[in-house]
């Protein structure tokens, strides 16, 4: 079939983007832009439009000013109830084929609009998830653009019966942060001397007889469980992303020594049956002469580029984080969510290109939102094991809902089931087997 014809009053890059998002890659369709009221209406195939003008018996969109503009500004959102879920940028006109400008809404939530205009970041100078719209309306846990998504394929398909829609399929990608690879192991003598100092100054016995029995190899190193994740890997036909801390030493940055000869071995087998990418260091944010290097070494240890990411502690600062990733060839990055809550940072369950509002153009970056962290569960929200399977079952089933793709984030210091960990491992497993398509 012929492509859908869109009749808007100018084509701008924010729009051409939106549609791109929504019709090619959530519906599989393709869409040409006319501006000529002539050629629209002696087009016979499936049309519509997109503004402020509507034709009865047209297929109409009430636009808002958003996607026609190029600064960026303070929005009048209005939430309002739409359906099971809420929605913003009302339009009244009672011709719109929805009570709210759909494209708009997708544009403002998968570009992190609200991530340009002023916000009071966290300690870390993140963006936090009670500033974002979505958790202010609630529907932060909720991939609401596949769900308007959905509604419009719903509109599109009664209007136009013939169309072929995109038959979209669920995923999941288990994703893994090292950032220290062993809990007591291959630190250096230095490092080493340092903890048992710091035990013995807290009289912590019981952590001095666990440091003991690894070193001297009388038990294995509890962070250690890259066998068990080869296993659930194996068993379950997954391939997981891995991303690596690979810096110098630093208060917030405790991984193995980067010269560390174990260390780049086990960064080689993991790279065997898993895709590895760079986990840019704490202190690498805003400093691009230290994430050329930590990337460059992580390179010379694979023999390979590197060009997936995720930031360390998930410090992201947009757009000069995007910036500095495709400056230095990274493709894909996995940094888009919250350590606070679960759910949907851009709103939507895919991947999607990294539209750059400074400079009013889509970029090649692909941005690959996490919907469910590890430390989000236990440390952030307080949550006990069952309680976390729980929360871990309406995430996943919302996914599935949209046949979107699940992407979890977690640690190999999880999977240990000792101390703060105890009982959580159960709660991984249980992930996986309900995840998995």
């Amino acid at each position: 079939m012929a492509a859908i014809l869109l009749y808007v009053p100018r084509v701008t890059n924010r729009l051409r983007y939106v549609i791109d998002l929504i019709f090619g890659e959530q519906l599989g369709l393709s869409v040409e832009f006319t501006t000529n009221m002539d050629v629209y209406n002696s087009s016979e195939g499936p049309k519509f439009i997109y503004g402020d003008q509507a034709f009865e018996g047209d297929l109409f969109f009430k636009s808002t000013a958003l996607l026609f503009e190029r600064e960026i500004a303070s929005q009048d959102l209005r939430p309002f109830q739409f359906g099971d879920t809420q929605a913003f940028f009302p339009v009244y006109h009672k011709l719109s084929a929805l009570p709210f400008d759909v494209f708009a809404a997708v544009f403002y939530l998968v570009s992190r609009y609200e991530e340009y205009l002023p916000y009071v970041s966290d300690q870390h100078n993140r963006f936090e998830a009670s500033s974002s719209i979505l958790s202010v309306i609630g529907m932060l846990q909720k991939p609401i653009v596949n769900i308007w998504c959905m509604a419009l394929q719903t509109i599109l398909a009664e209007r136009f019966p013939k169309l072929k829609f995109k038959l979209k399929q669920y995923s999941f990608l288990p994703t893994y942060d090292i950032d220290a690879a062993w809990a007591y192991r291959q630190k250096g003598l230095y490092r080493t001397l340092g903890a048992y100092a710091k035990d013995l100054f807290q009289q912590d016995w019981a952590e001095i007889k666990q440091r003991s029995a690894v070193l001297f190899g009388k038990q294995k190193d509890p962070f250690d469980t890259f066998e068990l994740q080869l296993q659930f890997q194996k068993q379950y036909k997954l391939r997981p992303a891995y991303f690596i801390l690979f810096a110098d030493y630093g208060v917030n940055d405790k991984n193995i020594p980067v010269r560390n000869t174990k260390f780049c071995e086990l960064i080689r087998m993991i790279s065997d049956y898993a895709d590895v990418g760079i986990h840019p260091s704490y202190n690498s944010f805003g400093n691009k002469t230290k994430l050329r290097h930590e990337i460059s070494r992580l390179s010379q240890v694979l023999n390979q580029d590197i060009t997936m990411s995720r930031q360390h502690f998930l410090r992201m600062n947009l757009p000069a984080t995007y910036h500095t990733l495709i400056d230095f060839d990274i493709t894909d990055d996995f940094t888009m969510g919250y350590a606070s809550q679960p759910g949907f940072r851009a709103g939507i369950a895919d991947s999607f290109l990294f539209y750059d509002l400074d400079h009013d153009m889509v970029t090649p970056l692909r941005v690959h939102p996490f919907h469910l962290m590890d430390g989000t569960l236990r440390d952030y929200m307080q949550l006990n094991p069952t309680e976390a399977i729980r929360t871990a079952a309406t995430i996943i089933a919302e996914v599935k809902a949209v046949n979107g793709s699940f992407v979890s984030l977690w640690h190999n210091e999880t999977l240990s089931d000792k101390k703060r960990w105890s009982g959580w491992l159960e709660v991984y497993q249980k992930i996986i087997e309900m995840a998995i398509p």
